[in-house]
């Protein structure tokens, strides 16, 4: 038999069988690959085990560490549900059943909702097909082959009709059920050793709320039981972290039909969070040389239709129609974003290059209709406030003014909040403005300001905006969740939409580049972020209230009102808790509303001029001044 080489990763070629599959090439390099094997790379593209090897091949083969491995894993674990609910229930009409983040779907068609008992049932008979190593086979089909397989599946179907009159579409079957899928797929179910279905829920087919309503079961795959059991682990204490849960505890916000969804009433101690944020943030920002600015919330539709939003984002957005009370009715849009302002305010006056870079920010609330299904507490809400900057520039200032922003990002993210985070980057969209030059010199320009500060990035290829690329920073939490909050956006639309000009040294006329950026992102989502991450425990200067006074008996009421004014009169948020109760009832409210320090007062400490600190993890920390206590938390402050 001929024979033919392909390439492995480390550079090296080896020789196979002419039409070997992935699997011969794993068995050609050792007997324990080949037991590790679950799919391959072929010239980098992700196939079945299954899958043919030609001569000159980059061939890679994928076992449980590759990045992509939970992805076929959870995907093969779809199907498998698939088949369960077939034998359980014979008249399932399918949808779609995808891998996602941490787990897998699939969305059914029955003629009842799945109950509890149900998902047992399911999840039983899953254990059976897996114990049956049932191999997964891909077959491809044409068009009216595959019309034939999915005869009775209407939403397969629909798939189908939706694909080129000439393309050959691929299936896979395990067991009794075959479903139309690009793959790959585990070699058999038997590799899908640890899994749990883990919720239902109500899904329209395609996202189309005019469509039939389809049963979605969740579920979640690993490669053995301790991830398994790790991942439910990190479930239950993202519950116990609930942002929503710990803002009715420690009476942070709310959220009320009669303010339609998504839009939080702030109560006084989570206003209080939001505006100690802003003022700190508001002082970074006014030593970096931003100057702040305060524009409408709302603008006459004109705006919108020059900046383009009109066009192209106005499903998103809030529009209403104004009687001027003179004859005349405009209609009006309530701001998504904060850039109009801020173009005004450049447009305003004539500029030179001496002028830049102009940098501009402000806490800007906006609105944008979210559907009430996506909105999810403070995480995603639809009036939310930006700490939102635009900083306007001629080219050959974008790299510093990046690297000032990555450095920014550092301080805040890293050196006040303790966040490990990685950055991404967009490049030029199909569907995008501008000449290729002034791509290429503002996705360089994010590029090399990067490297100057020594940030990783991965590349996010043809995800930038229409109008520039952009930077996307996402933050790890105390459990280990990824969040999306800085970004930094070079934009060509704004500057030439609006006209924005200026005068060059050599006298001439030149459009600026507008930078957009924020660090904390939607302030409601930081908070959330905040929340979750501290569990609700805020360090002491961000805590709505630093200490509590708690006399021991009445008659060190008096002192304690005179302590506490001395403390906010050093910037301190204090309370006393004068109510007739036990002191230990009292350090217990203290402990559950998570407040930094108690304060206890008696006698030796009337007599004293001091206070006793317990500290609400520490414990007891000693007696000191009252003094000593206001440096204490001021040495706190970042």
């Amino acid at each position: 038999m001929a024979r033919i080489s392909v390439r492995l990763p480390d550079g090296s070629s080896i020789e196979v069988d002419e039409g070997a599959r992935i699997i011969d090439v794993a068995r050609a390099v050792g007997s324990r690959l080949a037991q590790a094997a679950l799919a391959g790379r072929v010239n980098g593209r992700l196939v079945d085990v299954a899958a043919a090897v030609h001569d000159g091949d980059e061939v890679e083969i994928v076992t449980e560490r590759d990045p992509e491995a939970l992805h076929v894993l959870r995907h093969s674990a779809a199907h498998v549900m698939a088949e369960a609910v077939k034998d359980l229930f014979p008249t399932v009409k399918f949808g779609i059943g995808p891998a996602i983040e941490d787990g897998f779907y699939y969305d059914f068609d029955v003629e009842r909702p799945f109950s509890p008992e149900d998902l047992a049932a399911i999840e039983e008979r899953m254990r059976e097909i897996v114990a049956e190593e049932k191999t997964f086979d891909r077959a491809e089909l044409d068009r009216l082959e595959a019309t034939d397989v999915f005869d009775g599946q209407p939403y397969k179907q629909e798939l189908i009709a939706e694909l080129p009159e000439d393309e050959h579409l691929s299936v896979y079957t395990q067991g009794s059920f075959t479903d139309l899928c690009r793959g790959p797929h585990v070699p058999h179910t038997g590799w899908i050793k640890a899994f749990k279905l883990m919720k239902v829920a109500g899904a329209y087919w395609r996202g189309d709320s005019a469509r039939p309503m389809l049963q979605r079961i969740y579920g979640t795959a690993w490669f053995s039981e301790k991830d398994l059991a790790a991942y439910l682990e990190r479930l239950q204490e993202a519950e116990r972290r609930d942002h929503r849960k710990l803002g009715r505890e420690l009476d942070l916000f709310s959220f009320h039909e009669v303010a339609g969804a998504g839009l939080p009433v702030y109560h006084p101690k989570g206003a209080r969070i939001l505006r100690v944020l802003q003022e700190w943030l508001r002082g970074v920002l006014y030593d970096r040389g931003y100057v702040e600015a305060i524009t409408p919330h709302i603008y006459k539709a004109d705006v919108w239709k020059i900046s383009g939003h009109y066009d192209f984002y106005r499903e998103n957005m809030y529009f209403f129609e104004v009687d001027e009370g003179d004859g005349r009715v405009n209609e009006y849009g309530v701001k998504p974003m904060n850039c109009p302002g801020h173009v005004l305010i450049y447009a305003n006056d004539v500029r030179s290059y001496r002028d830049l870079p102009m940098r501009i920010f402000e806490f800007g609330t906006v609105y944008r209709h979210e559907m009430s299904g996506v909105v999810h507490g403070l995480m995603r809400a639809r009036g939310f406030t930006q700490d939102d900057a635009h900083i306007f520039c001629m080219p050959e200032q974008v790299h510093d003014e990046v690297v000032a922003m990555l450095d920014l990002v550092d301080y805040v993210l890293k050196d006040v909040f303790g966040f490990e985070y990685s950055a991404e980057i967009s490049t030029r969209p199909d569907k995008s403005i501008g000449d290729d030059a002034m791509w290429e010199h503002a996705t360089r320009s994010l590029m090399s300001a990067c490297e100057a500060h020594d940030l990783a990035y991965q590349i996010n290829e043809g995800d930038g905006a229409f109008y520039g690329p952009k930077i996307d920073i996402k933050l790890k939490d105390a459990i280990g969740r990824t969040w999306q909050c800085s970004t930094i956006q070079v934009d060509f639309n704004f500057p030439s939409r609006f006209g924005l000009t200026y005068r060059t040294k050599d006298n001439d006329e030149a459009v600026p580049f507008m930078l957009h950026r924020t660090i904390l992102g939607s302030m409601e989502r930081f908070l959330g972020i905040l929340i979750e991450h501290y569990a609700g425990a805020f360090p002491t200067w961000l805590a709505p209230v630093q200490a509590v006074l708690v006399p021991i008996a009445d008659r060190h009421l008096a002192y304690c009102e005179e302590v506490a004014r001395t403390l906010r009169s050093s910037g301190v948020r204090v309370e006393v808790y004068a109510e007739n109760e036990p002191m230990r009832i009292k350090i217990a409210k203290a402990q559950a509303q998570k407040v930094p320090y108690m304060l206890v007062v008696g006698d030796r400490e009337v007599e004293t001029d001091s206070v006793g600190v317990r500290e609400r993890s520490a414990g007891d920390i000693g007696a000191m001044s009252v003094a000593a206590f206001a440096e204490k938390l001021a040495a706190e402050r970042p």
